[in-house]
């Protein structure tokens, strides 16, 4: 069997690759893949990596030298890794699509919870408050629904608030012509959204898409949802927002600066990031650690998705999903027939 290095992992992820695995050898190392871990992978045949992993040139080139020459990425994103040192050397597989029903949904539960404020009346009744004083939300029929990203979590975002009533717009640089969304240029949807998702990848053009220009753009009292990439908002020009009631709240499954902080337990300890510390002390945000993926189904598509990845490159095939069209004999580095 060949043996793969399965970092950053937890529960869950054991519990359904165990499940789905049969062709693999698979060790599973709680550390995050960085360029001093990557060291780990000697004497291993391929490599698992997640969303916050760094795999910067120097983690390429550790692994590179151990004889890695497949990184299966059990995640759409791949901002962390360094393609252009991966070229020639490692290829690269990703899950372009798990379950764009669970980070849709997990977006709307968002919006609810923050616009009705249910995370506060849940604490509230817990100590048997029952005062409704401060949980005022608004109706979402009838309001204006701004999506950024029209892929698939985009659409099926906009299925779900176009079930409350809402009149849905997207942004998105290729529109589908197929008369789904109505698109609008970017200042124009930030001027009339009351609500506004975030559901594109992170890029170089869309770095801060939301930043303090944007913000000033926005309809005033909008709530903000993102569930895609914190680096898409700048946190200084958010605070801004949420301090000056350009938001009325802002509820975010991602955090600029999440790689340190997201997937673990630091209840017991100080933590040192202020801007982190201000959005979780703020009653208008809502905050949850990147868990929109995370429900069974997802869960099981991604495992099913990573472990055929593999299957692909090691018996040769083309790979379906794979990012930069690294095409390369595995042993004697030279293009695939």
């Amino acid at each position: 069997m060949k043996k793969i290095a399965f970092f950053d992992a937890k529960p869950y992820d054991k519990i359904w690759f165990d499940r789905q695995n049969r062709n693999y050898e698979i060790t599973y190392f709680e550390e995050k893949l960085n360029q001093h871990t990557a060291r780990f992978t000697e004497q291993f045949d391929g490599v698992c990596a997640f969303v916050n992993d760094d795999i910067n040139s120097a983690a390429i080139d550790r692994m590179w030298k151990n004889g890695i020459r497949i990184l299966a990425l059990r995640c759409a994103g791949y901002s962390n890794v360094d393609v252009r040192a991966a070229y020639g050397k490692i290829h690269i597989a990703r899950v372009p699509a798990y379950s764009p029903h669970a980070v849709a949904e997990h977006a709307a539960a968002l919006l609810l919870t923050l616009n009705r404020k249910l995370h506060k009346a849940y604490n509230r009744t817990r100590d048997f408050n029952f005062s409704l004083n401060g949980l005022t939300g608004i109706d979402l029929y009838g309001k204006t629904a701004g999506i950024i990203g029209a892929g698939k979590i985009g659409r099926t975002f906009g299925t779900i608030c176009r079930g409350f009533g809402m009149h849905t717009v997207a942004y998105d640089p290729f529109p589908s012509p197929d008369g789904e969304l109505e698109y609008l240029p970017l200042d124009e949807l930030l001027a009339h959204s009351d609500v506004l998702s975030l559901h594109c990848p992170l890029s170089d053009k869309t770095h801060h898409l939301l930043n303090e220009s944007a913000f000033r753009q926005m309809k005033k009292g909008c709530l903000l949802i993102n569930t895609s990439r914190g680096a898409l908002v700048e946190t200084a020009a958010l605070l801004n927002a949420l301090n000056d009631g350009t938001l009325r709240g802002a509820g975010l499954d991602v955090y600029e600066e999440e790689a340190e902080w997201f997937f673990e337990d630091f209840s017991n300890q100080i933590i040192t990031d202020n801007a982190l510390s201000l959005l979780v002390s703020k009653p208008n945000v809502i905050l949850t650690s990147h868990q929109a993926f995370l429900t069974e189904e997802a869960l099981k598509n991604i495992a099913d998705t990573t472990l055929q990845n593999l299957d692909e490159f090691f018996s040769g095939k083309p790979m379906r999903y794979e990012i930069g069209g690294n095409s390369f004999s595995e042993k004697t580095g030279e293009a695939r027939k």
